[in-house]
């Protein structure tokens, strides 16, 4: 069995995480806590091995609670706010739960405590005991070809599937990208370099500033030192790659 934490300050949202606890056979709520103070003086006494934690909390959030910590255990965060996710990445937690959020979610990201710790607490705690089915394998690597149209990127504590052909472009935004797919609102924020989408991307896709990379099937107007994308996207040209984007033009245009 997995030892589970459940914390947040909503009396309601807490219930909920307790319920759906209780629905997951390997999972075993050893306490449940209303602050993070009041988790914190728990662990003092004892030990968990998965912590269910909202992170908007009064007095110490569960973000900061969470980097206190000397060694936590497995963290799954619960929030209404998407803009922790990135937050999320740098203390390594195992998934990341966006209120508000069912059954299905909660136990993918169950399934990935129990991936995560069935090599360390083995058969005897009971985790190959009632399993539900598992929503996912073992992740496959940050990125890495299935086919030749087609990587996967860790996003949001989860890995997903993306079709390269439906790219659109890629953003740099500090150590992370943003991946811009045709038909999503929403980019897709992955922990990644500039230089490591380059050189898994193919020759219709080129560099053309040092924060941009474009699907040049996706270009629909080129305006002096911009890329025009559709009428709410405009890519700048950066210096250094204006003479390789012109070389690139030259091949395609019919005119004088």
């Amino acid at each position: 069995m997995i030892r589970c934490m459940a914390i947040d300050d909503e009396p309601l949202a807490l219930q909920q995480i307790v319920t759906y606890i209780n629905k997951v056979p390997f999972l075993e709520l050893a306490t449940q806590c209303q602050s993070a103070l009041e988790a914190r003086q728990f662990l003092e006494q004892d030990t968990v091995d998965a912590i269910f934690c909202d992170i908007n909390m009064p007095d110490l959030n569960g973000m900061d609670f969470v980097k206190s910590l000397t060694t936590p255990p497995l963290i799954v965060f619960t929030t209404a706010y998407a803009e922790y996710a990135v937050e999320g990445f740098k203390v390594n937690a195992v998934d990341y739960l966006l209120k508000p959020f069912g059954l299905q979610d909660f136990q993918r990201a169950a399934n990935r405590l129990k991936d995560r710790l069935s090599p360390k607490l083995g058969d005897d705690r009971g985790l190959n005991k009632g399993n539900i089915s598992s929503s996912s394998d073992p992740q496959p690597p940050n990125l890495g070809g299935l086919e030749d149209d087609t990587i996967f990127l860790k996003t949001e504590y989860r890995i997903v599937k993306v079709s390269i052909s439906d790219i659109r472009y890629v953003e740099a935004m500090s150590e992370y990208l943003k991946v811009h797919i045709e038909g999503d609102s929403k980019p897709i924020i992955t922990l990644l370099s500039m230089k490591k989408m380059e050189e898994r991307l193919p020759d219709y896709f080129m560099r053309i500033h040092r924060s941009y990379i474009v699907n040049l099937k996706m270009i629909q107007e080129v305006n002096k030192n911009r890329i025009i994308m559709d009428k709410d996207t405009y890519l700048p040209i950066g210096d250094m790659y204006k003479d390789a984007f012109q070389q690139y033009l030259d091949t395609k245009f019919l005119g004088k």
